[in-house]
């Protein structure tokens, strides 16, 4: 068994970071079903605008708005408006298809990848 790319959002932009939420990445949910990513799974958060990368979980946005909100103490590490790429992984012990898309500076599918 192997922990392999599951799917990416890349180039998002973080919408806000609020410090004083109890801990994950708010993601809006029209991109999670493009990439089947779960509400509850681990993902690496990597900041193309710093190189801070960092591990949360997802929780589930309102669908349509565009939202990527950084919650808790990962928000002293990326913040608002930083440019992102969101990876998920899952274990398999066959190579699997990664989803992967690329959004604009509002956080909508362009394509994929």
């Amino acid at each position: 068994m192997r922990e392999l790319l599951s799917c990416k959002i890349h180039k998002a932009t973080i919408t806000d970071a609020n410090v004083e939420y109890v801990g994950s990445i708010t993601i809006d949910s029209d991109l999670l079903d493009k990439i089947d990513l779960w509400e509850g799974q681990k993902v690496l958060v990597v900041s193309n605008t710093t190189g801070a990368r960092l591990e949360t979980y997802v929780i589930k946005g309102p669908r349509g708005n565009g939202e990527i909100c950084i919650n808790g103490a990962a928000a002293h590490l990326i913040k608002k408006n930083e440019e992102v790429i969101i990876i998920g992984f899952q274990f398999s012990d066959k190579l699997i298809e990664p989803k992967c898309i690329l959004v604009d500076e509002n956080n909508r599918f362009v394509r994929y990848l």
